[in-house]
């Protein structure tokens, strides 16, 4: 048979993913981040400065990657230069085929960003965060927020609540919700989604936090067991002195140097050392990428030696023995909900986003097409015969 090329829409794309567990997902980023930590000296993967221009409504950026043990990809995607674009991010990665080094699948990657960046962030919750969380506060309402929402809603059954806190009730914020709802249906477990919207402008600080909204978002993060947030803001979202102590924070939205999504009180409270314990309470997907790129990092003024790699976390658990089902920690301590504090010790993770996330999960999805392909399903992707015929 000639070459062929796979092609997967975003409806093939959604199909083979809601077929992958948390658990498989957390494992393949924490292969993925061990790679990025780990002092071979022979390379075992490739990331290539990223290549970035403009267009007349967008910016482009290529990606190429490779992992030597699973494959190499190019991820193209373009960021809507106008503020007010809610489309979403077009994106399309690009699976070179081993043996013949020609295209073998385009995969339709708009979803598949958000969902290795919720892997990540679900496998620190695994590492360092609480053990039973029971409410998670959520900031923004695009794919990142539903990637990382239905992956710990997933992974923790102890998670009663669930506020996810936006601007407005616009549509996307309604299709986010409605997803969440149809992804998870069990009424067993008590899920509540709520929407409050919020200005960071007026959150930003102690002084200028007032007013109805503030108020709902204090209450919220007053009993927070996880912290996401995934927006663009420059400014602070909420006062470090609302999240209380023992929350795991999550910070996917910033990666430029100009913003920011919390305050430094916040940053240090995850790096302070007052504590009998040497147990990394701040992880970073890379130290080099987030000393340049995270403005919350630069802001606080964080030396290299402040942040740990959440791969070098990894690769001490494996050498130590445990598997990731056992490599949980003792976890801070958390004051009683009747006299809670807001000013001791949390944990973090901060991503900008690394490379070969992208190689592993594009690879893992055209690898389970293929094996669900071979098992039957014709449908699953559309087939270019005689693509590369010479």
């Amino acid at each position: 048979m000639s070459p062929s090329l796979l092609v997967l829409k975003s409806t093939h794309v959604d199909r083979i993913t809601s077929s992958l567990s948390s658990s498989y997902l957390q494992s393949l980023m924490a292969d993925v981040f061990a790679l990025v930590s780990s002092s071979s000296v022979t390379p075992t993967s490739y990331i290539p400065q990223r290549i970035v221009f403009p267009t007349e409504n967008h910016k482009a950026l290529f990606m190429p990657s490779r992992i030597c043990e699973m494959g190499t990809t190019m991820k193209v995607v373009s960021v809507p230069t106008n503020p007010g674009d809610l489309r979403g991010l077009p994106a399309s990665t690009i699976v070179l085929d081993k043996n013949t080094g020609g295209v073998k699948a385009i995969v339709n990657a708009r979803t598949l960003t958000a969902l290795r960046n919720a892997a990540g962030s679900l496998l620190s919750t695994s590492l360092i965060g609480p053990s039973r969380p029971t409410h998670i506060v959520a900031f923004g309402a695009g794919q990142q927020i539903l990637a990382h929402l239905d992956l710990h809603l997933k992974a923790f059954p102890s998670i009663q609540s669930c506020i996810i806190i936006n601007r407005s009730m616009n549509q996307r914020f309604k299709d986010t919700i409605s997803s969440l709802r149809s992804k998870h249906p069990d009424s067993s477990t008590v899920r509540t989604l709520q929407c409050l919207e919020w200005d960071a402008t007026a959150l930003a600080s102690e002084e200028g936090a007032s007013g109805a909204a503030a108020d709902a978002v204090r209450r919220a993060l007053s009993t927070a067991s996880i912290v996401i947030t995934a927006t663009s803001s420059r400014m602070p979202l909420f006062p470090s002195s609302w999240v209380p102590s023992g929350a795991h924070v999550i910070l996917i939205g910033s990666y430029t140097p100009e913003m920011k999504e919390v305050d430094k009180d916040l940053i240090m409270r995850a790096v302070s050392k007052d504590r009998a314990d040497s147990k990394p309470r701040l992880l970073v997907d890379s130290i080099h990428a987030c000393s340049q790129e995270a403005g919350e990092l630069i802001d606080a003024g964080l030396e290299e030696n402040q942040m740990v790699e959440i791969g070098k976390v990894v690769l001490e658990r494996r050498q130590s023995g445990s598997t990731l089902e056992e490599q949980k920690r003792t976890e801070i301590r958390v004051e009683s909900a009747s006299n809670p504090d807001f000013s001791g010790p949390i944990t973090m993770f901060k991503s900008v986003g690394v490379g070969l996330q992208d190689v592993a999960i594009a690879c893992a999805v055209v690898d389970r097409a293929e094996e669900l392909r071979s098992a039957g399903e014709d449908n699953l992707g559309i087939l270019v015969d005689g693509y590369d015929t010479v």
